[in-house]
């Protein structure tokens, strides 16, 4: 074999293919059915990524999928003023203010105004609601703040996300939990605020609310009506009634000249609010990278967060339910429960939501929730700073005091493991640097992680543990190039995308841009001759099993993928 090496340029290559497959035959096919076995475990084990914050749920079908696409382009689509927009509204579209993701949270604020005598609210005298629209269809249509209001409050959008599975959840798994008059004596009682829903008959049974600040509304389609006719002046069937600006409908009969209801079917004879429901309804819950297991939620359920922040539900066994949604687990950190919070209340009433009461908001998602509380005060800086400051704001004397008194008191090393908890609540697997793109940064910190071994749900390698087994390994490596957002490529042909072979060794990238080595110019090309011929595999065939000069991928050993390179390439170089 030595003697190939001082072989000429038109070394009889012939002569060397029976030698080849006599040889490597057997080599290879091992390797061949090992790598399309590593391949597929991830499919075999079943394992698929959590979607990402503001996709749709998995498991729907084609026809929910096409009602959920055509309501999220409903829901960013201004509503025209010549098709019932205002006169008074705070928005002309969903999606202005539900935008982190869309259909989530958002960083708009709205105002809420009335009147205060000896701690009791009540509306403005001749408003018919508390809520403030900032905005108008003319100078004339528009509303005012009265300057001697005595309540003025402020809240940031709100959302729960996920809306068909959190609006499955029984009735009387809500109230399970509460404890209106803390008969355990914990210091956090818990109520359900029973509503009707907009759609529901006279008659009809109360639900639990859930949805908004005061929880005040209980159904998806009810949240859709009462947030077109409020935010946008869109009437619909269940709020049929425009709201005059500043209870004046003197000016509303001047300003509003499109006949109520405004939302009118489609041609199928589907309308907006049922077009924006569909949307909102099928809407994913955010991951939690990693799912369990991290030492900051023990803390957290140490110093009694959990106890407004309850982890789990399932949802509804009802057959009339969509698969995707009925019997699901949800990990929502939130009981729908109004609780007494203190010093940061609103100071405003709602049906029997008191002034001093809000709900208990959602947790999924947290790490790209800013600004944060339901008065948006915890603003800018870090996710750690955020979390830390929207902690402490739950004393003094409202009901979660006691758990922020419990964190101030924790160590700094427990502060961070708690923080980092609540910073996965919405990050997606693979994320390290958590942008919520999974890019060619992520792909070197999980190279990092595969090098590393064995990890735990509090290692930072733990957000590329999909399978959480303790190791991230090629299950993962598969899973990563599923969530990658950039190409996906095979340069070398080999039927692997190159960050694969990369991450898990059978490529080096010593440049560290993504590319195999070997899909270089030329890379085969071991004697610098600008040709890939007899010589170079003679190099390869002259080291096999071993190292040096035909080691073409450099991954420290000759092998069938440098076999593989080398005839892929043959030919003159570029």
């Amino acid at each position: 074999m030595t003697n190939l090496r001082s072989s000429s340029p038109d070394f009889a290559l012939s002569r060397l293919v029976p030698l080849l497959l006599s040889l490597l035959l057997p080599l290879l096919l091992p390797l061949l059915l090992s790598l399309l076995l590593v391949g597929n475990h991830a499919l075999a084990d079943g394992l698929e990524l959590q979607p990402r914050m503001g996709a749709r749920l998995s498991g729907l079908t084609v026809s929910e999928v096409e009602r959920f696409l055509t309501g999220k382009a409903l829901y960013s689509m201004p509503i025209p003023i010549e098709s019932g927009l205002g006169p008074i509204m705070n928005k002309s579209n969903c999606g202005s203010c539900h935008s982190n993701p869309l259909g989530g949270w958002g960083p708009i604020t709205v105002t809420r105004f009335g009147m205060e005598k000896k701690g009791v609210f009540s509306l403005y005298p001749g408003e018919t609601q508390s809520l403030a629209q900032s905005l108008a269809n003319s100078i004339f249509c528009a509303e005012i703040v009265p300057p001697d209001a005595t309540v003025v409050a402020v809240r940031v959008t709100n959302s729960s996300l996920a809306f068909g599975l959190v609006e499955a959840i029984p009735d009387a798994q809500v109230s399970a939990n509460a404890d209106e008059f803390d008969a355990d004596g914990d210091g956090v009682s818990g109520r359900v605020h029973w509503v009707t829903p907009l759609e529901a008959p006279t008659g009809s049974p109360l639900r639990a609310g859930r949805f908004g600040w005061k929880a005040q509304i209980a159904t998806v389609i009810s949240f859709s009506s009462d947030a077109a006719r409020n935010e946008m002046g869109f009437t619909n069937r269940f709020t049929p009634e425009e709201n005059p600006p500043n209870g004046d409908d003197a000016r509303m009969a001047i300003c509003d000249d499109v006949a109520d209801p405004e939302d009118v079917v489609d041609t199928n004879g589907i309308g907006f609010i049922d077009r924006v429901t569909d949307f909102q309804r099928f809407l994913a819950p955010p991951p939690q990278t990693p799912k369990s297991g991290m030492d900051g939620e023990a803390l957290f359920d140490q110093i009694g967060c959990s106890k407004c922040h309850i982890a789990q539900f399932t949802t509804s066994t009802d057959p009339s339910l969509e698969d995707a949604i009925r019997s699901k687990v949800i990990r929502p950190y939130c009981d729908f429960l109004l609780h007494d919070v203190g010093l940061i209340a609103d100071g405003v009433s709602h049906g029997n939501a008191s002034e001093a009461e809000m709900r208990t908001p959602t947790l999924w998602g947290l790490r790209r929730r800013d600004p944060m509380l339901h008065n948006a005060s915890v603003a800018g800086g870090s996710f750690t700073a955020r979390a830390t400051a929207a902690i402490a704001a739950h004393g003094p004397f409202g009901e979660g005091s006691a758990s922020a008194l419990a964190f101030a008191n924790l160590s700094a090393v427990e502060k961070v493991k708690l923080v980092k908890f609540l910073d996965s609540l919405g990050r997606a697997e693979f994320d390290f640097d958590g942008d919520n793109i999974v890019d060619i940064l992520d792909f070197f910190a999980l190279q990092t992680c595969v090098a590393q071994g064995f990890t735990n749900p509090n290692d930072d390698c733990a957000i590329a543990d999909v399978d959480q087994n303790g190791t991230v390994d090629a299950t993962d490596v598969d899973l990563f190039v599923t969530a990658f957002d950039g190409d996906i490529l095979d340069c070398n042909d080999n039927g692997f995308a190159d960050l694969r072979d990369i991450a898990l060794g059978s490529s080096q990238d010593a440049n560290n841009d993504g590319v195999p080595d070997e899909c270089l110019p030329c890379a085969a090309d071991t004697n610098a001759d600008d040709q890939v011929n007899g010589i170079d595999l003679a190099f390869v065939l002259a080291d096999w099993g071993g190292s040096g000069g035909g080691d073409v991928n450099h991954n420290g050993v000759v092998d069938g993928v440098d076999l593989a390179i080398v005839l892929a390439g043959w030919g003159a170089c570029p």
